[in-house]
């Protein structure tokens, strides 16, 4: 699985962003995805998390509320919507496939085997 995300920016607070991230290969549509993000100098944070049919999904205490993750198994396609930035959300923000198939909710990063390049999002104050 390859993936690509785009949609990263400068933004103001309180904006809104959309991350997509498409993925190449047969096994998207049955994979659990992620968006995970690293800032710089912090640790890596799994900020949303969505199961194989899209029917379920999580998110980060520190996002719930503002960010909501979505799929379109059609178009191997999962979307990050980001309302309400903040500056502590500026990050290298990163798709992330997992290598199990037709799993339930994933929400550790040890989970996700496959990764894509990042986007940078970048919120000003």
């Amino acid at each position: 699985v390859q993936l690509q995300a785009c949609g990263g920016g400068l933004v103001q607070a309180g904006g809104s962003l959309r991350l997509s991230c498409v993925a190449s290969g047969s096994t998207f549509s049955s994979s659990a995805m992620a968006w995970v993000r690293q800032a710089p100098g912090k640790a890596r944070e799994l900020v949303a998390a969505i199961n194989w049919s899209g029917a379920n999904t999580y998110s980060a205490d520190s996002v719930k509320g503002r960010f909501t993750i979505s799929r379109d198994n059609a178009k191997n396609t999962v979307y990050l919507q980001m309302n309400s930035l903040k500056p502590e959300d500026t990050a290298v923000y990163y798709c992330a496939a997992s290598r199990a198939q037709y799993t339930n909710l994933i929400i550790t990063i040890p989970g996700y085997g496959y990764w894509g390049q990042g986007t940078q999002v970048t919120i000003s104050s």
